[in-house]
């Protein structure tokens, strides 16, 4: 049986983090002090779950996070400080601060190290997540203890509910687009000034019109889908933004 350690206080650790091609030790300390930290820990860097769904759903719903009083959202995971840079700069993981814990140091404090020699990783963190207030940890939503990598409670969403029940998930959105075109550029700047978070596919390297024919129904760009079911195109996404609430997230 994995730990649960809500009540007490993160274990004292010292990570070795890369900036500016410098070396900078950050303690636990420096981390948590003061601060209300959502943080989400994962069995490693460029692995298909952490990869396609674990990082991505903090990354996207962290702004909702900051607007609902948390200070930082973090993503631990036992790899070193350049895998970690790496992986952030590939994910576009701009919303998030990735905390290389490459000894594991944390992560045996948390008892969350476990043994992965099987799949060559040596050991790495098992999979969960915490809301930290001031050092001291409030919820922990860990992965039951079973065979394989399970993710069924450390997600985004999970902890969003718990830090602000009332706020419902923000429905995905994706915008197509391509290279030139006006109203394209105009569906963005309106989907960022009304606060709301979107992924951009855009046409080319195999991704062609004849693609956007079979997804949408149509070959002209923008296309806007919500979770997915297609809004349309520009003026479409007008109408759409126009009829929303004001707090559109």
């Amino acid at each position: 049986m994995l730990p649960n350690r809500e009540g007490q206080r993160v274990p004292d650790a010292t990570f070795k983090t890369r900036r500016d091609n410098q070396w900078v030790d950050i303690t636990s300390a420096e981390l948590f002090k003061g601060k209300t930290v959502v943080l989400f820990a994962l069995p490693g860097a460029y692995t298909p779950t952490c990869s396609s769904s674990h990082l991505p759903g903090f990354n996207t719903l962290a702004p909702v996070f900051k607007e609902r009083g948390v200070d930082e959202v973090m993503c631990l995971s036992v790899n070193d400080a350049f895998v970690m840079n790496e992986w952030a700069a590939t994910q576009e993981a701009s919303n998030l601060t990735l905390i290389p814990d490459g000894n594991g140091q944390f992560t045996e404090g948390m008892g969350m190290l476990v043994d992965k020699s099987d799949l060559g990783f040596g050991r790495r963190s098992w999979r969960y997540s915490m809301l930290v207030r001031d050092g001291t940890i409030e919820k922990m939503f860990i992965e039951p203890d079973k065979e394989g990598d399970p993710f069924e409670v450390s997600d985004a969403e999970t902890m969003l509910r718990h830090v602000a029940p009332e706020t419902p998930p923000p429905e995905p959105l994706t915008l197509f687009t391509k290279p030139g075109c006006h109203f394209c550029v105009q569906a963005k700047a309106l989907l960022e000034g009304a606060g709301l978070l979107y992924e951009e596919v855009v046409l080319g390297h195999g991704i062609t019109t004849r693609t956007l024919r079979a997804v949408a129904g149509a070959s002209t760009t923008p296309q806007i889908f919500s979770g997915g079911k297609r809004i349309g195109g520009f003026e479409a996404l007008q109408t759409w933004l126009a009829s929303k609430p004001g707090d559109t997230i």
